[in-house]
């Protein structure tokens, strides 16, 4: 996983008010990862509401409030889509989810009966799965059967960072967001919101880039 795809990650995250802790600072290559090695973020919700609703399996900005802490692993393989045959093949796709790895999230979650007990969310952060069906419903059963809880794609979370950027202000501080800025300034790239105006009939035609 390149640095890029969990800065993405996180940028989102924080953009939508959680505290994120990358677990670790190295890339493990040469060994097999141990169980606090497997974990590539720890998000967590300071506003979560205790009467809130589980969050659906297919995460959006608009399901963030439902999740009060979470593990995340990010698997930016940007070339491939999530098939069933995908996820039968590459165990290491689920290995947050292993026990060991649980136990070490529990330990950075300690028990607070004080926070009324919102559970921890296991999430997985991927390209996309298939848009065909009998294929996109077996891909969710095979997630769902290993344990995952959530998963969010990296084009729900590119168009989510590109609607919040502002061209108006200066990201110094973030890489990620400032990149963005930079591209929607120079008409690069487009906020998503006239992309859906543009698709209307009766809206305006969409501008023409250079």
């Amino acid at each position: 996983m390149s640095a890029i795809d969990e800065g993405i990650v996180r940028e989102y995250f924080e953009q939508n008010g959680f505290l994120v802790r990358q677990a670790r600072k190295y890339q493990v290559s040469a060994r097999r990862k141990v169980a606090e090695e497997e974990i590539d973020l720890i998000v967590y919700n300071p506003v979560w509401q205790r009467d809130a609703r589980k969050p659906d399996f297919f995460l959006f900005s608009s399901e963030l409030p439902f999740v009060q802490k979470a593990i995340v692993a990010v698997k930016g393989w940007h070339t491939g889509v999530f098939t069933p045959n995908t996820l039968r093949s590459s165990p290491e796709i689920f290995s947050f989810l292993q026990t060991s790895v649980l136990k070490e999230a529990e330990r950075l979650f300690p028990a607070d009966p004080a926070d009324g007990g919102g559970g921890l969310t296991k999430i997985l952060v991927l390209p996309s799965l298939p848009t065909a069906e009998p294929f996109r419903t077996q891909s969710v059963a095979l997630l769902k059967e290993h344990g995952v809880d959530a998963i969010i794609s990296f084009r729900a979370m590119l168009l989510d960072l590109i609607e919040k950027i502002e061209i108006n202000q200066n990201y110094s501080k973030s890489d990620t967001l400032q990149v963005i800025r930079l591209l929607k300034n120079y008409d690069l790239l487009q906020d998503p919101q006239l992309d859906l105006l543009s698709e209307r009939p009766s809206g305006p035609a969409r501008r023409p880039r250079s």
